[in-house]
Formats: C-alpha cells, structure tokens, sequence
C-alpha cells in the first residue's frame, strides 16, 4: 500500500522555488521596509546547520551610505574577477547600486568545533575535512532559506559567493566591523526585478534521480564538463529556458552533446571512467 502524506502546500512551496532566481536588473528608486527584511531573515534563521550549531550572522545593510560601500568593494571584486578568473563569464556588479537591501551571511568556523573530532591522527584529518562541508552546508541552507524568503516576499535577489575570497572578506570585514576570521560566504543583494524573471537551465529529472543506487548510465565525463565550460557556460547561467531543448539554436549550441544534456541518461554506456 503507497501511503501519501499529507503535506502541507507543495504546490505553493514549489512555486516560490521555481520562481526563485539570481537576477542581476533591479528597478531603481525603491525601498522596503525593516519588517520585511526581518521576515527574510527569519527563513534563514529556521535553516538546518550541523549539531544545530547555527554557524552564522545576518549583516542587513540597508543604510544607503553603507550600502554604496558595499557596492564599491563588490565593484572591485568585479573587476578581480575579469582580471584573474580565467575564461569565467564575469558579470559587472554595477546592479548593486538599485538594491533595497545587502543582506551578507557571515560564517564563524569557530563551531565547527561542534561537529565530530578524530580521535586519532588518521581520523583528526578525516573528520576536520567533512566538518569543513558540514559548515558551508549549513552556511549554504541558510542562504538558500533566505533566497526563498527574498522570493516569497515578492521580491528578487542574487547570490554573491565573491565574498568569500580573501580579499573581499577583509574589506568587508574592516567596512561592516566583524572579525577577520569570519567568512562572509553569501551575499544577498536584494530589490524589486525590473521585469518579470524567467526561468534558467536545469537537468532533467529523470537525469538526477537515482533509485536505490548510482545509476552509472547518468554519469557525466569529464569530456562533457569540459563542453559545458568551453561553449555552454555563459548560455546555461543566464538564457531564460528551463529546457536546452527549448534554444532557437539547441542543435548549434550543443552540438554532438544535445542527447547529454537533454535527457535521462548522459552516459548510455554506463562507464563510470573520466
């Protein structure tokens, strides 16, 4: 007998997450009140984290003062980017100057003291390198828990991982006064789209589910990672399609990897070799 729980709304859920998006035009001259900003904070705050350790802060910056030094250090961490990120589709940060709001996510490894310690040498290096996932996993619930609010309020927001470079950090760090040691690994700008977002590319169900066990057949090589990033990089980040298969130019665009990236198995013969 197939039980069925009785959820709560999956539809309405699902709709704010399909309609969650980075978007990088926001319409200028807006505001927003502390209230709202507050409920947005409140969904990161409900995120899980790691022996519940709740490894982060919220810096809300919504003083137009501050929010244009913030933009600033974020223009440079732009031009960083195309300086010193080889062959990454950078984007200008100049859209930060319309937010209504900055929301950074600043980390504290400090508890990641919580989570488990080796008690021998062999396992105090294993379990320091899976207590480090366990603390971006719930730096990273918290952040996506605070895109869903940004959405579900009606509003639209990006996600700036920029932050977490050194660099950047430490000029966030000497502007919004938290310790050097922590992370600002998110950053949330935050205002009202210029028009309605669409969509943006995602895999094929069929393609990311795996019943039981690894299905070898959905595996992607090394050869088809290395076509996304030399050709479908910058089209797959921002065509408005959820669907490749839905590009005017899919056949040009994806070429001999059109069965790879458009249905269930990427990998039909099931080689699990890079």
């Amino acid at each position: 007998m197939n039980d069925t729980p009785a959820g709560l709304d999956y539809e309405a859920l699902m709709q704010v997450v399909r309609r969650r998006r980075s978007v990088r035009a926001f319409e200028k001259g807006r505001h927003v009140g502390r209230e709202v900003l507050e409920k947005i904070v409140d969904c990161g705050r409900w995120a899980p984290s790691g022996a519940n350790s709740q490894p982060w802060d919220f810096i809300v910056v919504d003083d137009p003062a501050m929010k244009e030094q913030v933009f600033e250090v974020f223009m440079r961490q732009s031009q960083r980017l195309i300086d010193h990120a080889r062959g990454f589709p950078a984007v200008k940060k100049s859209y930060m100057a319309n937010t209504v709001a900055i929301i950074v996510v600043v980390g504290d490894p400090r508890w990641k003291a919580c989570f488990p310690q080796g008690t021998s040498p062999e396992f105090v290096e294993e379990y320091a390198a899976n207590n480090e996932k366990i603390h971006l996993v719930s730096l990273g619930a918290a952040i996506q828990n605070l895109q869903l609010g940004v959405t579900a309020m009606g509003l639209t927001s990006a996600w700036l991982s920029g932050g977490g470079e050194a660099t950047t950090n430490r000029e966030l760090s000497e502007l919004l006064g938290y310790p050097p040691f922590m992370e600002a690994v998110g950053t949330i700008p935050i205002g009202y789209p210029q028009k309605d977002v669409s969509f943006r590319y995602r895999r094929p169900i069929k393609q990311v589910t795996h019943w039981n066990r690894y299905e070898p057949e959905k595996f992607r090589t090394q050869a088809q990672i290395d076509y996304y990033i030399d050709r479908l990089r910058p089209f797959a980040m921002y065509r408005g399609s959820e669907r490749m298969e839905e590009w005017e130019d899919v056949d040009e665009k994806l070429g001999p990897w059109k069965d790879a990236f458009t249905t269930a198995a990427p990998n039909p013969g099931g080689k699990l070799d890079t």
